[in-house]
């Protein structure tokens, strides 16, 4: 298998819908070993549009070239209560993808 699948982690703010559920956020992703690329991704948001959202929003981007474009995509693009949670399950991702490229 030439993937990698990596979890990351945040706590949800108050009063979302993913909340009753889940008490973090975390984000999933199915990573290429050799060049870094989400392949694929999803999320714990409470609806499967969000979830859409989020997969559609991080395929494609190369971890080995850091988070900063895919977290300013993320800035730009989701307007919802859950974008620190987010923005900081993908920084986690982002640094359990470094723990295992050592």
């Amino acid at each position: 298998m030439n993937t990698v699948f990596i979890a990351g982690h945040a706590k949800l703010p108050a009063g979302m819908a993913a909340k009753s559920i889940f008490e973090t956020l975390t984000i999933t992703a199915e990573i290429d070993k050799k060049y870094g690329v989400i392949i694929d991704a999803t999320c714990t948001l409470a609806t499967d549009h969000g979830k859409d959202f989020i997969s559609r929003l991080l395929k494609g981007y190369s971890l080995l070239d850091g988070i900063d474009e895919p977290l300013a995509e993320l800035k730009k693009s989701y307007l919802g209560k859950a974008y620190n949670a987010l923005a900081s399950a993908l920084k986690d991702l982002h640094k359990q993808y470094q723990l295992i490229k050592k």
